[in-house]
């Protein structure tokens, strides 16, 4: 078992506890560096007296580091297991810029705003990162006004909700006769309970991932740009056989769908 256990943002003592169970437990633990900074001044009081630093010599060393060591280990018959942790992708958020989250619709209320950013995104080639909507300790309407603490059920909103209301964009916007941004054919991917052990990873297309079952919540959704040749080996280890046919390649390295 080859894992890749998350260190944080600071210093070594970021590391989880559950990574670092995991570091004792190995035979042999390198110390990535190269795609980060490892702040530390006593290394005799952290992790590091278990590390071995070393730099991958036989290895092209560039922003997808850890993809291309997933697919080296996977193609040697090793297999991997991921021990997250804090990391700039979301410790970004303390400057107080938003990411596209798609809301629960009601019967009044049905806004199409979040469609307009994948949109802007999918014109450049970017990858859309989408936070599905939670509903906890909400009040109806009836006891809102009645000023009854009585509370909703929690609801959380899974992929193949939020691809529904999506599909019904993309058809509001055909009626319209709007050039659409994407379509039912679109590489997606489905993701649930993010974390090491239970976490569900699905890639297809959207229609296809409406009908896949990811579990419980919390569900993201990510809508695919132009994709990488790497990206692409990544994601065909979460698709079906089929998942991935809508692909088509505009040059030697770019994909879309």
């Amino acid at each position: 078992m080859l894992y890749f256990i998350g260190l944080g943002l600071g210093d070594a003592k970021y590391i989880t506890v559950k990574g670092l169970e995991i570091v004792r437990q190995c035979s042999r633990v390198y110390l990535e560096d190269y795609t980060s900074i490892l702040w530390y001044s006593e290394p005799d009081d952290c992790i590091l007296k278990y590390c071995v630093n070393m730099r991958w010599e036989d290895t092209h060393v560039f922003s997808t580091t850890h993809s291309d060591l997933v697919l080296r280990a996977l193609n040697a018959g090793i297999q991997y297991h991921v021990i997250h942790n804090a990391s700039i992708m979301n410790a970004v958020g303390c400057c107080g810029l938003q990411t596209v989250s798609i809301v629960f619709w009601t019967d009044t209320w049905r806004p199409e705003s979040f469609y307009d950013k994948i949109k802007k995104n999918r014109d450049m080639g970017l990858h859309t990162l989408c936070l599905l909507d939670i509903k906890v300790k909400e009040q109806s309407m009836k006891n809102l006004m009645r000023g009854r603490n009585i509370y909703e059920p929690p609801r959380y909103m899974t992929f193949a909700q939020a691809a529904e209301q999506l599909l019904e964009i993309l058809q509001n916007q055909r009626d319209r006769g709007e050039e659409l941004a994407m379509t039912q054919d679109t590489v997606c991917v489905g993701l649930a309970q993010i974390r090491a052990e239970v976490q569900t990873i699905h890639s297809g297309t959207l229609q296809e991932l409406m009908s896949c079952d990811l579990g419980g919540p919390l569900h993201s959704m990510i809508i695919s740009g132009h994709l990488h040749s790497l990206e692409v080996d990544m994601l065909k280890l979460f698709s079906g056989p089929e998942g991935l046919k809508t692909l088509k390649m505009t040059d030697s390295s770019t994909y879309v769908s």
